[in-house]
């Protein structure tokens, strides 16, 4: 009996993905729920599972191949070596021979790729996965030289160089990208910050917050508290253009970007503006490790209003943000710097942060732009006017 794999459900909107990879051949034997393949969608990477125990008998897609959803991957001969397949742990005692059948294919083959032999697993019976390799690979001090080989390229003609395909989720960063500047009326306003207050206040209760709430008090639930406060006075920033009209947003879902070893993603805290700033924290702190396991789903980044962007954990001292469409603004915050600073006509040394505010200026004027990023300049160098909603 021949038994369908098919593309799986890839999300809202996603009607196609790219196979990246191949874990079996024709002919091999595969079990029920071992991985066959790797398919990439815009934005995250879908595994596709084995349905039945049997032997591959066609591969209908092949690697590199654009399918659309419920496509027609691969046909699978139910019954024929699914028996040997299950019996070839208990043949042997070694137990690397075991590790290698259990551990994901994904996993097994990021791990051939950067030469890794011992990754901690956390799947079941310590089943190494994917997220545990890219773990291990971000914590390990040669991790840039050793992620340096990439699974799909070309050698160009001349021998210095070397062509490599993009990934559907680069292809889709540098489109998305593109047509923001296309499209919008993009405009970037900046101000700087001094982050004394914030700075004193995480110090004085970051112990008791960590103590009652589980979860370390960081900057960007202030920044997330400061926009919040701002987008209430300033709503057009949280709107969005639709055709003719403008829609106001009456809530804040906050999309926070972050790097990848994949690319940049924009994972969306929803209904931010309703949390506290332990929800803030926690929700960040979730999303964050998605988005470093490779775990984040579609709806995990959709439906965002308003963005922000921390290029100062890479050292950056000043940038402008593009637009993550269809939203009209987005906040970029930088690293903190000690500078010197004329305060009540003395000069002192404070901790500085430059603020960048991207919007769309064909309906954010340049007064609600300025005016909005004075209101989070003001909340974050008092934040008790965030308590006092001033």
């Amino acid at each position: 009996m021949s038994t369908e794999v098919r593309v799986p459900t890839l999300g809202e909107s996603v009607t196609e993905a790219t196979v990246a990879t191949w874990f079996k051949k024709p002919g091999d034997a595969v079990a029920v729920d071992e991985m066959l393949c790797e398919l990439e969608t815009d934005k995250v990477t879908v595994e596709v599972p084995s349905p039945v125990a049997g032997t591959l008998s066609e591969i209908v897609a092949s690697e590199g191949e654009t399918v659309a959803a419920d496509a027609l991957l691969a046909q699978i001969t139910e019954g024929a070596a699914a028996a040997p397949k299950a019996e070839a742990p208990k043949a042997t005692a070694a137990p690397a021979a075991t590790k290698d059948i259990e551990d994901a294919p994904s996993a097994k083959k990021l791990m051939a790729e950067n030469n890794l032999t011992d990754v901690d697993g956390t799947g079941k019976d310590g089943r190494v996965m994917k997220e545990d390799v890219l773990k291990a690979l971000s914590g390990s001090a040669p991790a840039p030289a050793a992620t340096a080989p990439t699974p799909a390229r070309a050698q160009s003609d001349d021998p210095r160089e070397e062509r490599v395909k993009m990934t559907r989720l680069r292809q889709t960063i540098a489109k998305r990208l593109k047509e923001s500047q296309n499209t919008a009326a993009m405009l970037t306003t900046y101000n700087e910050v001094d982050m004394t207050e914030v700075m004193a206040l995480r110090t004085q209760y970051k112990d008791l917050f960590l103590k009652k709430h589980g979860v370390k008090l960081g900057f960007m639930s202030f920044f997330t508290k400061a926009c919040i406060h701002a987008l209430n006075e300033v709503p057009e920033v949280n709107a969005e253009i639709d055709g003719t009209d403008v829609v106001y947003k009456k809530f804040v879902n906050m999309g926070i970007a972050a790097g990848t070893p994949t690319g940049l993603v924009v994972p969306v805290i929803n209904d931010a503006d309703q949390m506290s700033f332990a929800g803030i924290e926690k929700a960040i702190s979730v999303m964050g490790g998605k988005a470093r396991d490779g775990k984040l789903s579609m709806a995990d980044m959709q439906g965002g209003t308003f963005t922000i962007s921390n290029g100062g954990v890479y050292g950056s001292l000043m940038s402008s943000p593009i637009l993550n469409p269809p939203q009209s603004g987005i906040l970029g915050m930088h690293k903190i710097q000690d500078r010197p600073m004329a305060i009540n006509g003395e000069v002192v040394i404070r901790p500085m942060m430059y603020l960048a505010l991207s919007y769309d200026h064909r309906i954010v004027d340049g007064k609600g732009a300025v005016t909005f990023l004075v209101r989070v300049k003001e909340a974050l160098e008092d934040p008790r006017r965030l308590l006092m909603d001033l």
